[in-house]
């Protein structure tokens, strides 16, 4: 959403802003400097959307996902589908290196996402890694943070800690946030300003290949239990809608939407500029 609104380069720069200096000068009580260091009056609107949609929508999408998982995949297959045509118009050149990179992320993505294990342990450490990696992909261009979660079997996990108010899990979560935003930054920027073309076409792949992860209609073949008791499908394959009905109809709207709202969004900011 960044990339397609036209303020993905700010906001790597104003995280960028976020260094030792700001650091230090927050330790030593200056925080009027510390503030003119950075890029707050962009980072503050930014987090607090953030935080807002987090405390206001975790129950509903909670919900949602256990009662409409095939419609609510539906809008996010619709989303990242789309924003694979418009995220693809930032590559200046394509060229065979650029195709090769797609090519190459695409089948990484198809085998990998289909071999990450739904069942992973809830121990701090793991916690701090998913928080690390999420905010990693939230970083990147069209890749969902939320996804990354869901691949490392964590989306429902951090939905019921938000939602019971576990502030240990979400403070080891944030944690892990953190040091993930403030180191990779720097590594996107640099990859970024250097090899442009193909990051960005890699990426393109990865969302490509993730499309296999999102398809709405799967097949579970085997169940087993959580931590927490909570059934789980290990081992799903994707299937067509054994028919059409309302259910499949509704779906199906709510892909065409998720295309409406990311080409919509595209065209306001390219009409913007």
């Amino acid at each position: 959403m960044a990339l397609i609104l036209g303020i993905y380069e700010e906001l790597i720069d104003a995280i960028r802003s976020l260094n030792l200096k700001f650091l230090r000068l927050i330790a030593l009580l200056k925080i009027r400097d510390a503030l003119s260091s950075v890029s707050w009056p962009f980072l503050v609107p930014v987090g607090l959307g953030i935080l807002l949609a987090t405390l206001s929508l975790a129950k509903s999408l909670s919900w949602l996902l256990d009662n409409y998982s095939v419609t609510v995949w539906s809008f996010f297959f619709g989303l990242i589908l789309s924003s694979i045509f418009t995220v693809g118009r930032v590559v200046k050149e394509w060229r065979t290196p650029t195709f090769v990179a797609t090519g190459l992320g695409a089948v990484a993505a198809y085998f990998l996402f289909s071999l990450v294990p739904v069942a992973t342990p809830d121990a701090p450490w793991f916690i701090f890694l998913s928080g690390f990696l999420a905010i990693c992909a939230m970083i990147l261009p069209g890749i969902s943070g939320a996804y990354i979660l869901v691949l490392l079997g964590k989306y429902y996990h951090i939905l019921e800690a938000i939602n019971d108010k576990d502030f240990g899990t979400l403070l080891i979560l944030t944690a892990g946030a953190l040091v993930g935003l403030l180191s990779f930054v720097r590594v996107i920027g640099w990859v970024l300003k250097r090899y442009h073309d193909l990051t960005m076409a890699i990426l393109i792949g990865l969302m490509l290949g993730s499309l296999r992860r999102i398809w709405p209609w799967k097949e579970t073949l085997t169940t087993l239990l959580d931590s927490h008791g909570k059934e789980i499908p290990p081992v799903q394959i994707n299937i067509l809608p054994p028919s059409f009905n309302s259910e499949v109809g509704l779906a199906l709207l709510l892909m065409f939407v998720g295309f409406l709202v990311v080409f919509s969004l595209d065209f306001w900011a390219r009409k913007k500029d």
